[in-house]
Parts: C-alpha cells; sequence; structure tokens
C-alpha cells in the first residue's frame, strides 16, 4: 500500500465500511426498538383483553376459558395469579386450542406479579416471551406474546443489511478504483516526467514536459505549474550556457587587453636592458608611462564592473542633470572638434536625479566618446536632456553610418567592438569594448534603463532616469 492510488482506494473503502456499518446497526436498532415497542403493547392488549374476557364468565379461579376467545393469536400465554402465584396457565396451539403448562414451565412465570411492568422469560418448549400482568377489579391475570418472530425479524433484516452493504461496499470500491485511478492518471505522468528529468542530463537537450495539462484540475495546475517549472530551469541553464560563454569571452578578451600594454613594457624594458642606443630612453619611458595609463584605465574599468556587479552602494547627491551633460558636451567638443556637437534642453521640470556625480557623468563621457569615435569627421551628434514630472532623458543622437544590426543586441556586453564597416576617427585605436558596458551597468546601479536603436544615418541612445523626488518616493 505505498502508492497514493492504493491509499486512496484503502481509505474510501473503510469510509465506506464505516459508513454502512454506522447505517446498518443504526436501522436495525431503530427497528428493532420498534418492534418491541409494538410487541409490548400487543401484549399489554392482550393482558387487557385476557382480563376483560375472565370478568364476563363466571368460572372458578382456575378458570381460563377466554383463551376459546376470538383474537387470541397462536402462541398466547394466559395464566391465573393467586397471591402472586400462578394457580392455572395455558398457551394457544397452532390449532387454536389451548394446552396446559407443565410445572417447568409454569416456573418460568414466578416472578411476574408487577401490573403494567414488561417482562422477558423464557418458557422451556415455548421460547422467550414478553409478559406483563393486569389487575383491575378482578382477579389478576399474566398474559405474554412469543418474542421469537421479533428476534426472526431483527434476524432477517441484519441478513440482509450485511448482504447489501457487502454487494454495495463491492460496486463502490470497484467504481472508486476505476475513478481514482482514471482522476490520478495525469498526476502518474507528471511524477514520470519528473523522474525522468530528475534522472536525465540537464542541459543536454530538451526537457521533457508533462503532455496536455487539464488546467481544470488541480493535478492539471500541478501538471502545468511543473511544465512553467522546467521551463525556467531550460531558460536557466541556457542563461547559465551562454553566462557562461560570456565569462569565457569577458576571460579571454581581458586577458587580450591586458597582455597587449604588458607585452609592450615588457618589450621596451628588454630593449633599454639591452642598452639599445637608437631608441631613446625619453621615448621609451613615454610610451612605457602611456601603456601603463592604458593599462590602469583597463584596470579601473574591470574593477568598477566588478563593484557594479556586488551591488556595492553609490553617492547619493541631488545631481543637475543638465549642468552634467552641459559640461560633459563642452568637454567632448574640445576632444573632438572635427565634429558637430549640438546641445538642445527641453525642460517641463528640472532635470534633477539623485545619484554619483562623477558616475553619472562617466555615463554621458562614454556615449559621447562612443559617438566621437566611431563616426567620421563632420558627423553631427545632438545630446537632448529632456524632463518631465518623473523622470529625466539624456538622448545621444547621430547620423553616422550606424550600428551592424548582428552587433546591435550585443552593444552593451562587455568587450563588445564595432566591426570594420563602422568607421574610426582617423588616428584612433579600438577601445576596450567597455565603455557602453560600464554606462549600462552604472545606469541601471542608479534605478534608470538605457536604450539604443540604430539605422545607417540615425543611431540613438537614450538613458531615462528617475527624477530625485520620484526616486525618494519610490525608495520610500
Amino acid at each position: 500500500m505505498k502508492t497514493l492510488r492504493a491509499r486512496l482506494v484503502l481509505f474510501v473503502s473503510l469510509a465506506l465500511v464505516v459508513v454502512c456499518t454506522t447505517m446498518a446497526v443504526a436501522t436495525v436498532l431503530v427497528q428493532g426498538a420498534h418492534l418491541q415497542a409494538d410487541l409490548d403493547q400487543r401484549v399489554r392488549d392482550a393482558a387487557d383483553r385476557s382480563q376483560g374476557g375472565l370478568e364476563r364468565r363466571p368460572g372458578d379461579a382456575t378458570d381460563l376459558g377466554f383463551l376459546n376467545e376470538r383474537g387470541q393469536p397462536t402462541g398466547t400465554v394466559a395464566a391465573r395469579l393467586t397471591d402472586g402465584k400462578v394457580v392455572a396457565a395455558e398457551v394457544v396451539t397452532e390449532d387454536g386450542g389451548q394446552q396446559v403448562l407443565t410445572a417447568a414451565q409454569r416456573t418460568a412465570l414466578a416472578g411476574v406479579t408487577e401490573a403494567g411492568t414488561l417482562y422477558t422469560r423464557t418458557i422451556p418448549g415455548l421460547g422467550t416471551y414478553r409478559l406483563t400482568v393486569a389487575s383491575g377489579d378482578g382477579p389478576a391475570v399474566l398474559a405474554g406474546l412469543p418474542a421469537a418472530e421479533l428476534k426472526d425479524t431483527v434476524d432477517d433484516l441484519v441478513v440482509a443489511e450485511a448482504v447489501i452493504a457487502v454487494v454495495g461496499l463491492a460496486g463502490v470500491g470497484t467504481v472508486c478504483a476505476w475513478v481514482i485511478r482514471r482522476q490520478l492518471r495525469p498526476l502518474g505522468q507528471v511524477a514520470a516526467t519528473a523522474v525522468e528529468v530528475a534522472n536525465g542530463p540537464l542541459g543536454t537537450g530538451e526537457l521533457t514536459r508533462v503532455p496536455d495539462p487539464d488546467t481544470g484540475t488541480e493535478v492539471g495546475q500541478v501538471g502545468a505549474a511543473l511544465n512553467v517549472l522546467i521551463d525556467s530551469v531550460e531558460s536557466s541553464l541556457a542563461e547559465l550556457r551562454r553566462s557562461e560563454d560570456r565569462m569565457r569571452r569577458f576571460l579571454a578578451d581581458a586577458s587580450h587587453e591586458l597582455r597587449t600594454p604588458l607585452a609592450s613594457i615588457a618589450g621596451y624594458a628588454e630593449l633599454m636592458d639591452q642598452g639599445a642606443a637608437k631608441i631613446e630612453p625619453a621615448l621609451v619611458w613615454q610610451r612605457v608611462s602611456a601603456q601603463s595609463a592604458r593599462m590602469t584605465g583597463l584596470v579601473e574599468d574591470l574593477l568598477l564592473l566588478a563593484r557594479l556587479d556586488e551591488g556595492r552602494p553609490l553617492e547619493e547627491t541631488d545631481v543637475n542633470l543638465a549642468t552634467l551633460v552641459a559640461e560633459a558636451v563642452w568637454d567632448a567638443r574640445a576632444a573632438g572638434a572635427d565634429h558637430d556637437w549640438q546641445l538642445a534642453l527641453r525642460l517641463d521640470e528640472p532635470a534633477v536625479v539623485t545619484g554619483d556625480a562623477a558616475r553619472l557623468t562617466q555615463v554621458v563621457a562614454n556615449l559621447l566618446a562612443n559617438a566621437r569615435a566611431h563616426t567620421p569627421p563632420g558627423t553631427r551628434i545632438e545630446v537632448e536632456v529632456a524632463a518631465g514630472r518623473t523622470e529625466c532623458m539624456v538622448v545621444v543622437r547621430d547620423d553616422g553610418p550606424g550600428i551592424p544590426p548582428d552587433l546591435l543586441p550585443a552593444v552593451f556586453e562587455r568587450f563588445t567592438r564595432a566591426d570594420a564597416s563602422r568607421t574610426r576617427a582617423p588616428g584612433q585605436g579600438g577601445g576596450s569594448g567597455l565603455g557602453l558596458a560600464i554606462a549600462a551597468a552604472l545606469t541601471e546601479a542608479h534605478g534608470g534603463r538605457i536604450e539604443v536603436a540604430s539605422e545607417v544615418g540615425r543611431t540613438e541612445f537614450r538613458v531615462t532616469l528617475p527624477r530625485a523626488a520620484a526616486r525618494s518616493t519610490a525608495t520610500s
């Protein structure tokens, strides 16, 4: 009895047995009490009738001739009492006659003396009787009727109840077993699916699902929930594989980025160690410092991303986004004078946000540097600041060649670089591919979001941040 189906069938069967037994016992007890009350009433009627017949007869003290009168049922026992003792006793036979009771039979009637009280006695040769005494103005008369018919009726009722209960329990048990088996079949499918998923190798292919769960039932809802769970597990495994791939690519790119300046520094150090006369020491140290600065910047970017991944809190002060963006555009214009820089302020409300001013400056600077580095000279770069009731927005838009469609989904991932179709500014090398990743991470750390849309002739980065009042209300 280990399975749920077997336990349910057993429980239902036991419950039905208890219910049927209780109903049968109650029926027998009630019916027996009713029959007993009817017999007792008939015994009182027989005693009253016997005494009435005796009062109409002029016989002596042993006269029981009233038993010859009509209406006396077969088996009726009657006796005359004098001073509580039986002086005459007879029983009505099946042929309608009377038979005198023997001494042993009369002895069984001893003690039946109190008028109106019902007694149960076993009379030898006659069986069990219900007896009572009727005493009025005339002599006391004892009368009794056999209780065998009541006992037979009750016994027949018990047998009938038992047969009906057995047949009913067998039929209902069979139906219940079939219904439970049918209703629990989906649960078996759920269990089989769970076992298959648990025993199968994860991450090597599509996981098994529960076939067509009926969400109208609780079992179907369990199956549907298991399918959702399996979908989540499969998505998590796929995301884990993607994360592992990104981590491998990240480590490889980081190693490559760090190896390049290290190799340059090592090469210049080796040249200096060999005492190469054709190389100016000042030039060597200048190149070593440049590579060292490049490596330092890369390490700082990686450390910043690591801190953001750990969820370390940033400084929180009120920052005027319009002033911050204006200063960043001024700096970008100085660094990229060959681009057409435009600044537009559309402020319905003060563009004040809560955050780290230095990090927000880094977000804007990275976007401007990205637009400058990946567009040709003469490109128009528009920077727009807008403020609404709940959000502030910074938009960096250019009319350059655009981002390749295959690169667009991964543009905010780390070490993502534009391919050769994206024109670079002359004389500038490729970046580390961390600028946009840092901008996205910093924006999310400030409770905002960053979006990009690009096509040939139009690329737009949109940074949305909650206004200071709106963010403080949401935080509280």
